[in-house]
């Protein structure tokens, strides 16, 4: 058995001319999160408390797109959604549909483990949030001006936009109109759309005791219909955690629905053989069609990998040994 090892993401999809100061920033959220979940496994918590305890940190910053920050509807309103998975026996909770609960990953914590249930969706899981007396916030709170700027541009574009953070040299580009998503050959479910970064957020870890978890948590895409539900919350495809592996996806949603991307990770390595980075680089070669994503991944004896096939990916980890990165580029 290996010692532990965390890995960390702030999605995948990154536009090329993203500015260096947010770059910078990206990067120190993504340390700061590390360096969280380090001094917590040398703390000798248990994987599944740690991916909570990282998530529910990058869910409180509005850099990316989950908790505060979180991306708009159509109707300029918050749903957000986010999953939990223990590795041990599988326990797993998740969430959607989420207005005003503060840390959606936090309450899917407690949906695996306060409830008969794995999954709670809008008012069902508004209501047992209030039972369970987690912290509540108005709908305002989510959202900053940035995304409601980002929200008139989609509308004027007619598209789905992914990414809630374009930076400024782009806009242009999104405010060109249909068109241009048209023009640019990206589709989803057969319709064009602008696409970016979706920046969900997500945690892996497995502990000292070989015990994986994982976690992912997301506002999900710019001017989505209300009701859409991504992968972050579904079991097996934007999250999974066996005693082999714990998996956290990133990108575009309907293609790692389609392609279970999560759980496939710990099926390759079961039945094919294969280790964590070559099961990872499977995956996302085979698996996604003409999707768009990333993943990171931890396995039981302490590695730690990712993969992606976009511009890039916010990501770091560290382990055991004192290995730590941080990256974004490939």
């Amino acid at each position: 058995m290996g010692g532990w090892a965390i890995a960390v993401h702030g999605g995948a999809g990154v536009d090329p001319n993203l500015p260096t100061q947010r770059q910078e920033e990206a990067k120190q959220l993504l340390t700061r999160c590390l360096n969280l979940g380090i001094s917590a496994l040398r703390s000798s918590l248990s994987a599944i408390d740690v991916v909570e305890l990282v998530v529910r940190e990058l869910e409180s910053d509005p850099l990316f797109n989950s908790g505060r920050g979180s991306a708009l509807t159509e109707k300029g309103t918050v749903e957000m959604e986010a999953s939990i998975m223990d590795g041990p026996k599988r326990r797993c909770g998740a969430v959607s549909g989420l207005t005003t609960v503060k840390n959606p990953v936090s309450l899917a914590r407690l949906v695996m483990d306060k409830s008969p249930h794995s999954y709670l969706a809008f008012s069902g899981a508004e209501e047992f949030a209030r039972q369970q007396g987690v912290e509540m916030v108005d709908n305002e709170y989510f959202v900053t001006e940035e995304n409601l700027g980002m929200l008139k541009l989609a509308k004027e574009a007619n598209a789905i936009v992914f990414d809630y953070r374009i930076p400024a040299l782009g806009l242009e580009t999104c405010s060109a109109g249909a068109g241009a998503a048209i023009d640019n050959g990206l589709q989803m479910n057969g319709l064009p759309i602008s696409i970016y970064a979706p920046e969900t957020v997500g945690c892996v870890v497995v502990d000292s005791q070989g015990r994986c978890a994982a976690a992912t948590s997301t506002g999900g895409l710019m001017n989505k219909m209300t009701g859409r539900i991504g992968d972050s919350p579904l079991i097996g495809s934007g999250t999974y955690a066996c005693n082999l592996c714990g998996v956290s996806c990133t990108g575009e949603g309907e293609a790692i629905i389609r392609g279970t991307l999560a759980r496939d990770v710990a099926a390759v390595m079961e039945y094919k053989g294969l280790g964590l980075q070559e099961a990872v680089d499977y995956v996302v070669r085979e698996r996604l069609d003409e999707g768009k994503a990333g993943m990171i991944a931890v396995s039981n004896n302490g590695e730690v990998a990712y993969g992606f096939n976009t511009t890039g990916m916010f990501r770091g980890c560290a382990t055991d040994d004192g290995f730590m990165e941080v990256g974004i580029w490939e």
